[in-house]
């Protein structure tokens, strides 16, 4: 008789947002001795039980999105029901890593959990989060700097986690505190780069930290790369009925809204324009609070991310050389 021990998962792939954690868990998948929820991102251990609260859902689109979250726990759970015997059942969710809460239930219910963190230069997935706002018509604001300087009152007023441009890259101060409720043993820290320069040793130390056999899962196409779109009257023009059509989809079933939305949003990316180089004046006024916290992921890790204090990122971070299974 099985126990909800054996229908929890055993691993989960915990962050950050837009640091590959979708390429990660699409080429996890292809491992047979793997099993990742067929939901990429249920966002259970997000809630204690009870659904999202609304405070979390002031952002454009939240609410439609909080619907998606699997907050019950045998919905939870029956996630994992179809995971032949033998293999390891995982997850991803990227916020498990920036939300502190949701580390202390992880580590509580499943004591022996194995977390795949991954980080990537902080400037960078804070543009790209932007960059992915936009490109869905939620993201009003149409200057990159401006977006990050209006993160605290955003916070403040109970935006949900993807609006945290600047807070859910202080991986520092993630991981410091994931540290506190889980041995670092039980912890692979990776860095995008890596995921996209060599991939296929970054998914051999990923399998060999799970326990399954190394040189059998395989990259996959990437499938979750929004567009830069440019600001133009028709972007607009299409961004506010994207808007308002998310308040209103927050009143019907997730999929109702992704299946009428899709034209929409098609509309939207159909606008896209090659991506900006991000102003050196501008990386600098992103970074600058950030630089502590780098200095304490250095601390804890032992590694340099010196390359993050840098006037230039890696952009939208595509490969220096051809990606190979």
């Amino acid at each position: 008789m099985s126990t909800d021990a054996d229908r929890l998962p055993q691993f989960v792939v915990a962050g950050a947002p837009k640091a590959g954690t979708t390429a990660l868990h699409a080429a996890l998948a292809t491992h047979p001795g793997l099993y990742l929820s067929p939901v990429k991102e249920p966002k259970h251990y997000l809630t204690d039980g009870r659904p999202p609260p609304r405070s979390g859902q002031r952002g454009p689109g939240d609410a439609h999105s909080a619907q998606e979250w699997i907050w019950r726990r045998e919905d939870y759970l029956r996630l994992f029901d179809g995971a032949p015997a033998g293999t390891v059942r995982g997850e991803s969710t990227p916020f498990y890593l920036h939300d502190r809460a949701a580390q202390r239930r992880l580590a509580a219910d499943v004591p022996g959990i194995r977390v795949v963190a991954i980080v990537r230069d902080p400037v960078d997935r804070a543009w790209s989060n932007w960059v992915h706002l936009r490109a869905d018509g939620l993201e009003p604001e149409a200057d990159f700097a401006t977006a990050v300087e209006l993160e605290e009152s955003r916070v403040a007023a109970g935006w949900a986690p993807f609006w945290h441009y600047r807070g859910l890259g202080r991986y520092g101060e993630q991981l410091r505190d994931l540290y506190t409720v889980l041995p670092r043993s039980q912890v692979l820290l990776l860095r995008y780069r890596q995921l996209v320069d060599t991939p296929r040793e970054t998914l051999d130390r990923v399998s060999d930290f799970l326990g399954v056999e190394s040189g059998v899962a395989h990259t996959v196409a990437p499938e979750n790369v929004k567009p830069y779109v440019a600001d133009t009257a028709r972007y607009r023009a299409l961004a506010r009925a994207a808007r308002a059509g998310a308040a209103l989809g927050a009143h019907v079933p997730p999929q109702v809204w992704r299946q009428v939305s899709r034209p929409l949003v098609a509309a939207l990316h159909a606008g896209k324009a090659p991506r900006p180089e991000m102003p050196v004046e501008v990386r600098r006024a992103v970074l600058a609070p950030l630089l502590p916290d780098i200095a304490l992921l250095e601390e804890l890790t032992g590694e340099s991310f010196d390359d993050w204090r840098r006037d230039t990122g890696r952009g939208d971070f595509r490969s220096r050389r051809p990606a190979r299974a």
